[in-house]
C-alpha cells in the first residue's frame, strides 16, 4: 500500500505549483454510452455514464473503471506517501489506545466499552454491581488492567477476524441479564444479521436472522425478541417481526408492516420499561404504537399519523411525555397524556413552544426532565424540575456543544452530560440537580495535546439575503488574521442535522501547520431552529449553497484566509454541497474534498428502487412533479457540470455504500474529467470493501483521512 518518496522531494513538490498536467499520470477515460433518463411527465436527459451503475457490483467493465481510478489515485498520490504516513502517525498518537467509556448501570450491572492497545475494534463488557462500585472506580480498574470481575459480552476484534469490513451496531441484553442479541454487518451495506448468545453458559445459538436493521428489543419473557426487517432491494425498514429463541426465523410472525414507503421504522422500550414502542416516522410525519412489555400481543396507536404532525413519546411515572410540533409549535413543545390517551385531544401542554428555542429531545427522571434544546446556533441542556423550577447546564466557551450522555437509570438525582468544543475533548460530567455538585467522570484523553495552545471563536457571517449565518472557527494560538493563511471550511446543511463544534483528533494536524478550520452552520441544518431547516430544503435548497459561499467570502474578508488558499469539505449530502459550490463558484476554492457525495440528485430521486429515495421526497422534492424536477435540475452537481476550470478535488466513495450508491460519484468524476478545462488534479478513491462510513475499525479510517489531508496540504502549499 505504501510507496515511499523522500521527505525532501515531498516538501519540494508541496511548494511548487500543484501538479502541472505534464507531470502527472494520465487520468482514466470512461467510455460514453448513450442513455436517456425519462421523467414520468415526459422530460428527458442524456446520461452518457449511466452504464456505470451495476447493482450486483460484479460487471467487469464497471470494476475495470473503478480499479483504473484507484490505480490513478495511487500514482498521483505516490509522492505524498511520506506526508500521509506522518499525518497518520500524528493522528493515531493522539488516541489513548487502551481507553474505555464511562460505565452505565442497568439492572444490577455496569456496562461499558473498552479498547485494547493495537486493536481496531471494541470490547463490550459489564461488571456486576457491588458496594462501593461506581463509574470512576471501574474506569480506574480498567486503566490498571484489572478485569477480575469483568464479563465480556462481545469482543468485536474476534468477530471481525478475516473480514475486510465488520461492525456491530446494536446489541440488547434480556431483562433477566442472561441472553444477548446483537446485529452485525460484514459488508458495510447496512444489511445486518442478528445472532444470539447465552451469557451464563457462553453458548452461541444456531439461529441467525438476516436482512435486518440494527434495532433490537427483548420482551419481558426473556425469550421473545422484536426486530425490524429490511426490504432486500430498497433497504427500507418495512416490517416489525418477533422471534422466539429456539425457533426457525423463517416462520417469525409479522407484528406490524409499514404501508407507506416514505416512512422509517424504529423500536425501543419506554423509560419505565413498561412498554415496547414502534416508531414510524417520515420527514414530515410520525406515529407511535405501544404494547405492554410483559404481554406484547397487541399494539395501540398513541396518536394517528397526519401530514405535518411530528411527535415522539416516552412513558414514566404513570404518564406519557410527548415532544411535538402540534398546534403550530414549529420549534416543538412538550405535552403530557394519560396512559389511555388515544388522540391529541387528551394532550396537555407541559413545556410551551418558543420561537427562539428548538426542543430536540428529552430524558425523563424521577423529579425532573432534562431537555435537549438549541438556540442561537448552540446546543444546550435545560433541567426542568416537577415544581416548575428550571436551570441550564453551563458552558465556558463561545462555541461549544452540550448534550445528554448515557443516563440509563431514571431514579437518580444525577444527570450525565457531555461537553465538547473545537478545543475541548469530549468530557462527561454528572450534575446533582439538587445540590449543584458537578462531578467529572471522564475527559477524552488526548496524548500530547494541550487545549491552551488553541483558540475557538463563534462568528456571524451575513448571507446575500441579509441572514446571519453562525460560524465556528478554531486555530492555533498565535495565529494572525493577515489574509495569508490556508483555511478548511466544512459544511453539511441537510435533513435538519446540526453540525456542532465538537473536538476532532485529526483537525489538530491542520491547525499545527498554521491552518484555520471553520464549520459553516448553513441553512438546511437546524442550528437556528426549525425555520433554519425549512429554509434550506425543497424549493429553498439553493440557500444551503449560497450560505456556504457567503461564509467563505466573509472569512476571507475578515483575514482568516488568503483568497487563493481556501479548501471546502463535505460528505454525503455535504458532498452535494461540494458539487454545487464547485459549479457555482469554482474560483473561490483551491481544493474540494468530497466524500460519498450525493451528486446525481434527479436521476436518483426518479428511481424508487434506490435506498432512501421514497423517504426523501419531502427533503428534496419529488422530481416526478415538473416544479421539483426543474428546481432540482438547476442545482444537481452532475447535471450542471460544464466546460470551466474546476478546483483540485479529492472524491471518495465505497463500493458497497447503501446510502449514496458508488455510481453517483463515478459518473460525476467521469463527466468532470471530460469537461474540466483546468489543470488541477481530480483524485477518485474507491474503497472496494466499504460502505457509506468508509472502512471499519478505529485506525483504518484515519489512514483514509491522512491520505485525503496529504492531498489537501499539497494543494494549499502548506508545509
Amino acid at each position: 500500500m505504501q510507496r515511499f518518496f523522500s521527505l525532501f522531494a515531498c516538501l519540494a513538490l508541496m511548494s511548487a505549483p500543484a501538479y502541472p498536467r505534464n507531470n502527472t499520470p494520465t487520468p482514466p477515460v470512461a467510455p460514453q454510452k448513450p442513455h436517456v433518463v425519462k421523467a414520468p411527465f415526459g422530460a428527458e436527459r442524456q446520461d452518457e455514464y449511466y452504464w456505470l451503475r451495476d447493482d450486483s457490483r460484479k460487471d467487469p467493465a464497471v470494476l475495470g473503471v473503478l480499479n483504473a481510478e484507484n490505480a490513478y489515485a495511487d500514482a498521483v498520490l505516490a509522492p505524498l506517501r511520506p506526508l500521509q504516513e506522518r499525518l497518520y502517525q500524528e493522528i493515531v498518537a493522539r488516541i489513548q489506545q487502551d481507553d474505555a467509556s464511562v460505565p452505565a448501570r442497568e439492572r444490577g450491572w455496569w456496562y461499558y466499552t473498552r479498547f485494547v492497545t493495537g486493536k481496531d475494534y471494541p470490547i463490550h463488557a459489564r461488571r456486576p454491581d457491588a458496594p462501593g462500585l461506581d463509574p470512576r472506580s471501574i474506569l480506574q480498574a480498567n486503566a490498571a488492567g484489572d478485569f477480575r470481575d469483568e464479563q465480556v459480552l462481545l469482543d468485536v476484534n474476534q468477530l471481525a477476524q478475516g473480514k475486510d469490513y465488520f461492525s456491530v451496531d446494536a446489541f440488547d441484553v434480556s431483562p433477566d441479564n442472561t441472553l444477548l442479541a446483537w446485529a452485525e454487518d460484514s459488508t458495510g451495506r447496512r444489511q445486518y444479521s442478528i445472532r444470539f448468545r447465552n451469557l451464563v453458559t457462553g453458548e452461541l445459538y444456531p439461529e441467525t436472522i438476516s436482512g435486518v436493521a440494527p434495532n433490537l428489543v427483548w420482551a419481558d419473557d426473556n425469550k421473545t425478541l422484536f426486530y425490524i426487517e429490511n426490504d432486500p432491494e430498497t433497504l427500507l425498514t418495512v416490517r416489525v417481526k418477533k422471534h422466539v429463541l429456539g425457533t426457525d426465523p423463517a416462520h417469525d410472525p409479522v407484528v406490524y408492516e409499514e404501508p407507506d414507503d416514505s416512512f422509517y421504522l424504529g423500536i425501543g422500550r419506554s423509560r419505565d420499561e413498561r412498554y415496547i414502542l414502534i416508531n414510524s416516522h417520515s420527514t414530515v410525519s410520525s406515529e407511535v404504537r405501544y404494547a405492554p412489555a410483559d404481554d406484547p400481543r397487541s399494539f395501540k396507536v398513541l396518536s394517528p399519523r397526519a401530514r405535518d404532525l411530528e411527535y415522539d413519546a416516552d412513558h414514566y411515572d404513570g404518564r406519557w411525555v410527548i415532544r411535538t410540533n402540534a398546534d403550530g409549535a414549529r420549534n416543538f413543545k412538550l405535552v403530557t397524556a394519560a396512559d389511555d390517551a388515544t388522540t391529541r385531544d387528551h394532550w396537555q401542554d407541559l413545556v410551551p413552544h418558543r420561537q427562539d428555542v428548538l426542543i430536540e429531545g428529552f430524558e425523563l427522571f424521577a423529579g425532573f426532565i432534562a431537555i435537549s434544546e438549541r438556540s442561537e446556533g448552540l446546543e444546550r441542556v435545560r433541567l426542568r424540575m416537577h415544581d416548575g423550577r428550571e436551570q441550564y447546564l453551563q458552558a465556558d466557551e463561545s462555541a461549544y456543544s452540550i448534550s445528554l450522555a448515557n443516563n440509563s437509570e431514571p431514579n437518580t438525582d444525577w444527570v450525565r452530560y457531555t461537553y465538547t468544543s473545537l478545543t475541548t475533548p469530549a468530557t462527561v460530567y454528572a450534575l446533582n440537580v439538587h445540590s449543584g455538585e458537578r462531578m467529572l467522570l471522564k475527559r477524552q484523553p488526548v496524548p500530547g495535546y494541550d487545549p491552551a495552545n488553541y483558540v475557538t471563536e463563534r462568528l456571524w457571517a451575513t448571507a446575500r439575503d441579509g441572514t446571519r449565518i453562525p460560524v465556528s472557527v478554531v486555530y492555533r494560538k498565535g495565529f494572525v488574521k493577515n489574509g495569508k493563511a490556508a483555511l478548511l471550511q466544512y459544511g453539511y446543511g441537510s435533513y435538519g442535522l446540526s453540525m456542532d463544534p465538537a473536538f476532532s483528533l485529526s483537525v489538530i494536524s491542520l491547525l499545527d501547520r498554521g491552518m484555520v478550520y471553520a464549520i459553516a452552520h448553513i441553512r438546511g441544518g437546524q442550528e437556528m431552529g426549525r425555520a433554519w431547516y425549512e429554509d434550506g430544503k425543497l424549493l429553498k435548497k439553493q440557500n444551503t449553497f449560497t450560505d456556504f459561499i457567503d461564509v467563505t467570502d466573509f472569512l476571507v474578508q475578515q483575514g482568516y484566509a488568503a483568497p487563493d488558499r481556501v479548501a471546502a469539505y463535505g460528505g454525503s449530502a455535504g458532498g452535494l454541497l461540494m458539487g454545487a459550490i464547485a459549479n457555482m463558484a469554482p474560483s473561490k476554492y483551491r481544493v474540494i474534498l468530497s466524500q460519498v457525495p450525493f451528486v446525481d440528485v434527479v436521476t436518483t430521486m426518479l428511481d424508487p428502487s434506490i435506498p432512501l429515495t421514497t423517504n426523501e421526497y419531502d427533503e428534496w422534492g419529488n422530481p416526478e412533479q415538473p416544479e421539483y424536477y426543474h428546481y432540482m435540475l438547476g442545482y444537481s452537481p452532475y447535471d450542471n457540470l460544464r466546460a470551466q476550470a474546476y478546483p483540485a478535488m479529492f472524491v471518495g466513495t465505497g463500493l458497497w455504500d447503501s446510502q449514496v450508491q458508488y455510481w453517483e460519484p463515478a459518473k460525476y468524476v467521469a463527466r468532470l474529467r471530460r469537461l474540466n478545462t483546468g489543470t488541477a488534479p481530480v483524485v477518485f478513491r474507491i474503497n472496494m470493501d466499504a460502505g457509506h462510513g468508509g472502512k471499519s475499525g478505529r485506525f483504518r479510517r484515519y489512514q483514509e483521512q491522512a491520505e485525503m489531508y496529504a492531498f489537501l496540504l499539497s494543494q494549499l502549499g502548506v508545509e
